[in-house]
């Protein structure tokens, strides 16, 4: 088999990996075309990698001592010889790409690679970079690199990230989509940052923090902020916004956010402020005569109604028959919950609140908990329906289109929480806290690249199998005999490798 570079008709070069076989040339694969040298040159270097994979090239010696040659060659080699290159290799393509590459902290680099390749805690991750990238670091060097991190480097990595925003949605930002999510701490010590609150990772009895998180189209980073764990989350919007506006001169953008944020202060200050805005209505909680004109409405599959509250403000509201039928078996699963636990007399007077489907609890007598079945019938006449809130010109569907991104941002939150491990956190230092978000924040910028390339290239490769990819591509070094020089090889890919190899060294 050989590399052949053929000439096309638009000027572009096909470069293809050719078997000939019964004196016949037949074309195994076509590896891509391109027209500039340095495309074409990385394309033929693809086609030897190719070449190799496929006829499963392995290392020949010729005369009567080449078994003893490989045996001397092998027994050379040890565990340090072997690293594992993907990480740096993949991450690190996209780390330079994004321009983090500006910051000149080595470590910086290491630790955002590791968090994307191994997501361990501090001490595991200086173990991960001896074992298997060679990198003697010490706890302690890591620690004192957090304690003056976060102030240095923070707002540089907010400006790289949305620089690289910028350039992806071609230099506008019309919409922000903002959200909060808690970070909780394996520990039961409160501070200054780190208290107790409503957890919605159902850890209330950990001391948490808010991690604020403002993204645009396709969840694209933006900037994000930390706040106390017992904050009112409605309090951090307005702040934040104005914080990020001044930042990265954001002229006025309209703001999208869950109904977490919905209050008359914080839309009273959105629209003092000049803000437009697209909001999660409650609309359980709306004024009688709205709530009554709501269920008058005799709705169909998609109808959706728009309703005036004030000379720039309007509500719509949406029907849909999935989200009646997905209502309805969320609300009977929290019943047959609460059923069991009222069965098992787990729940007690501190079971009243409004948290979820304890809505449906009630006092009876003096000590008694029970299930208010009047309520929760009554619910079921809301299944399907959803409010939106808007004070912008926008048509009823745009304003529904728009909101529905919203869901980037969740993804954004659970890729960090789950891809990236950023919790549980096992700092205690301020600066080393804001530092563990700084360095998953960047992480979570290389993340979405990598997922914007695997899409634009249709590549059936997830995020999760690419990570996963990059832990067994592996580097072999070496030191020649006589010369005394080191090399490094990396090893023959298989077939996935390949194709994540390709498209990564394609894109950037």
């Amino acid at each position: 088999m050989f590399v052949r570079k053929k000439k096309n008709a638009s000027g572009s070069q096909s470069v293809q990996v050719i078997q000939k076989s019964g004196g016949k040339y037949k074309v195994v694969k076509t590896i891509g075309c391109a027209m500039a040298r340095h495309e074409i040159e990385r394309l033929e270097q693809f086609g030897r990698e190719e070449i190799e994979r496929l006829s499963g090239k392995q290392l020949k010696f010729f005369g009567y001592e080449s078994d003893e040659i490989i045996e001397q060659a092998f027994s050379l080699l040890g565990n340090s010889s072997i690293r594992t290159g993907g990480p740096e290799l993949i991450f690190g393509k996209i780390y330079d790409y994004i321009g983090f590459n500006v910051i000149k902290e080595e470590l910086f680099r290491h630790l955002v690679i590791a968090r994307l390749a191994f997501p361990l805690s501090k001490l595991k991750t200086v173990d991960y970079l001896h074992r298997y990238q060679g990198k003697d670091i010490e706890i302690d060097t890591v620690y004192r690199f957090l304690d003056k991190l976060s102030g240095k480097l923070k707002p540089q990595v907010e400006q790289i990230a949305f620089a690289h925003t910028l350039q992806v949605l071609e230099g506008k930002v019309s919409v922000v989509f903002y959200d909060l999510t808690t970070l909780y701490f394996e520990t039961s010590d409160e501070d200054d940052l780190r208290k107790i609150g409503f957890s919605k990772d159902g850890k209330h009895q950990c001391p948490q923090i808010y991690l604020g998180l403002l993204v645009g189209l396709g969840g694209y980073a933006i900037g994000y902020d930390i706040f106390e764990g017992n904050i009112y989350e409605g309090y951090t919007l307005i702040p934040f916004l104005e914080e990020m506006s001044c930042k990265f001169n954001l002229n006025k953008p309209v703001v999208i956010a869950d109904s977490g944020l919905l209050s008359n202060r914080n839309i009273k200050a959105l629209e003092s402020a000049g803000y437009e805005y697209i909001l999660g209505a409650r609309i359980k909680n709306e004024s009688e005569g709205i709530k009554e004109k709501i269920l008058a409405t005799e709705f169909s599959d998609g109808m959706t109604v728009s309703m005036e509250k004030s000379a720039n403000t309007r509500l719509i509201v949406n029907y849909s028959v999935f989200r009646a039928k997905k209502d309805a078996y969320n609300r009977k699963r929290g019943l047959a919950r609460l059923e069991k636990q009222i069965k098992s007399g787990k729940l007690t007077k501190s079971s009243i609140n409004n948290r979820g489907y304890n809505k449906y609890l009630k006092l009876s007598g003096k000590i008694t908990v029970e299930i208010d079945y009047e309520k929760y019938d009554n619910d079921r006449r809301w299944d399907g329906i959803k409010g939106y809130l808007t004070n912008t010109k926008l048509s009823d569907k745009e304003v529904m289109e728009n909101y529905k991104n919203l869901w980037q941002i969740e993804k954004a939150f659970r890729i960090s929480k789950t891809d990236l491990r950023i919790r549980p956190i096992y700092h205690r230092i301020r600066n080393r806290i804001e530092a563990h978000i700084c360095i998953a924040f960047s992480a979570y910028c290389i993340l979405k690249e990598l997922e914007r390339v695997l899409y634009k290239e249709k590549s059936d490769i997830s995020l999760k199998r690419a990570r996963e990819l990059t832990q067994n591509m592996y580097q072999i070094t070496y030191t020649l005999p006589e010369s005394k020089q080191t090399k490094s090889k990396l090893l023959s890919m298989d077939e996935e490798q390949a194709e994540l190899y390709r498209i990564v060294y394609k894109n950037f």
